[in-house]
């Protein structure tokens, strides 16, 4: 009887457990303007030694054709997620700005708030940079000291803790939830070289050489305290690094030889190295998908002349840069670590962008999405489990004038005049210039897009750009009920 009794007690046990383990931690790391050519798993010839992200590396899933959905910040950062394409929305070119206001709805679902209908417990820490309700006061000005509307807690996030934007744009509060964490509101001037910020408003507890290990900390923390629980998490870590400001801490100054951004992407692997230890201090390895990659290409602030006389490059084999059309601006790493389920160190060629993380947690939650959720999302589940076939065949590419391209297969059409961004061309010396409105490479055998062919393969350029227009006026890319941008999207206004 006592043998019975103790076979029911635990039948409960069994099935808990099970659900858990059924239902992975995910942990997203983004990191901020980190070039493909920086990480040394990557590229065989990168003159900085990425040791945590070459662990990942080794221990998971290596995606050598991985895409954000812009090449610029918060454009990407709406992609992941949402699952959309950012241009479907108000943002049509550029990023958001010190007091632009949300990005996201409330009304639209969310990695966060689909996790959390998952019963998740969801997190952000680190750079938001999607707008935030700032309040005004009687003046007419901003009262920092009022709750913050429409920021990370109020679309799916039980926890946010981290900064407004970028680490150069104001102001520069920590912010816990709805509201900085400062007791006193100063100002401070701006900085110029590779350590640029603006000037601004700034909380007396926040110095901008602080942040990076702040964060950091906070992260860890925050890994800690859930694993002590039953409840399994999701954390969004949008590391503000290696963006500018350029600030590697004393111990990491000069370590790679190449200039101060090599030395800061040293120290942001090692925050990297910080999370995974985290990881596996709590005992949580094996039941956690850590996922990292960067929202765009890396930027000329990095000083390309500094480190290309280093015998280094940020952007690979790829032309162009943070901000542009060209591959430069948009091919990021992108890795996957998930201990018995991605077999370690294995790799995909297969194209895919960072809007598809919405379908894949959905599928990890067997979630079926809504006709107007994800709409430019692809499941990855397939690729990383090596079964069933992934779905996504054309891939979207946006630029910071607000450039568009299209991808399918080896075949890249870029609708610019130049790169639509900072690298030569840009797109008023182009049009002098008298280059042709459209580019279009093939990557197979172009991968630096030096050669454009849209000349001798106009039925490709024809039916790459219906493929566009339909992308466009069906307002999704993915099969379903059409849907509705939330403006009206031209992607030859550039002509």
């Amino acid at each position: 009887m006592k043998r019975i009794l103790l076979l029911c007690a635990l039948v409960p046990f069994t099935f808990m457990t099970s659900a858990q383990n059924s239902r992975p931690n995910i942990i997203y790391i983004l990191a901020d303007d980190l070039g493909y050519g920086d990480v040394s798993a990557l590229n065989k010839n990168s003159q900085i030694p990425t040791l945590h992200m070459d662990q990942l590396a080794r221990e998971g899933m290596v995606f050598t054709d991985a895409h954000s959905s812009s090449a610029v910040c918060s454009p990407t950062r709406y992609g992941i997620l949402t699952g959309r394409y950012n241009w479907r929305t108000r943002l049509q070119s550029g990023v958001l700005w010190s007091y632009d206001p949300p990005l996201i709805p409330e009304s639209r679902t969310t990695v966060a708030s689909l996790l959390k209908q998952s019963g998740y417990h969801t997190a952000c820490i680190g750079k938001w940079h999607l707008g935030l309700g700032w309040q005004q006061g009687e003046n007419g000005k901003v009262d920092f000291n009022k709750p913050i509307l429409g920021g990370p807690t109020a679309i799916g996030f039980d926890y946010f803790y981290g900064i407004t934007a970028s680490l150069d744009i104001p102001p520069y509060f920590y912010i816990k939830n709805d509201r900085i964490t400062a007791t006193v509101i100063d100002s401070i001037k701006g900085a110029t070289g590779k350590g640029f910020w603006r000037a601004g408003p700034i909380g007396n507890d926040f110095k901008h050489e602080e942040v990076l290990p702040q964060l950091t900390q906070k992260a860890t923390d925050y890994i800690k305290e859930q694993a002590a629980g039953k409840q399994p998490f999701f954390l969004y870590y949008a590391l503000p690094s290696p963006h500018t400001p350029i600030l590697p801490a004393k111990e990491y100054s000069g370590r790679t030889h190449t200039n101060a951004y090599g030395d800061f992407v040293l120290m942001t692997d090692d925050m990297v190295g910080k999370v995974l230890q985290a990881v596996k201090e709590a005992g949580i390895e094996n039941n956690t998908i850590i996922i990292f990659t960067s929202d765009n290409g890396c930027s000329p602030s990095a000083d390309f002349k500094e480190l290309k006389a280093a015998g280094h490059y940020p952007s690979y084999i790829f032309r162009g840069e943070k901000a542009d059309i060209y591959e430069g601006g948009h091919h990021i790493p992108f890795i996957v670590k998930w201990p018995g389920k991605v077999k370690a160190g294995t790799t995909t060629a297969t194209t895919i962008c960072l809007t598809d993380f919405m379908a894949t947690a959905a599928a990890l939650t067997h979630r079926a999405l809504k006709d107007n959720e994800g709409e430019d999302s692809y499941d990855l589940l397939p690729l990383l489990l090596q079964k069933g076939v992934y779905q996504r065949t054309y891939t979207i590419h946006h630029s910071i004038d607000g450039n568009f391209s299209i991808r399918n297969k080896n075949w890249k059409l870029e609708f610019a005049y130049g790169s639509g961004g900072w690298s030569a061309p840009r797109e008023k010396a182009a049009r002098t210039q008298q280059l042709p409105p459209v580019q279009l490479f093939d990557l197979a055998k172009d991968i630096a897009e030096k050669n454009n062919i849209a000349g001798k393969n106009q039925e490709i350029v024809k039916q790459l750009t219906h493929q566009m227009e339909i992308i466009i006026n069906d307002g999704r890319s993915t099969p379903g009920a059409k849907q509705s941008n939330d403006v009206p999207v031209n992607y030859l206004k550039y002509r």
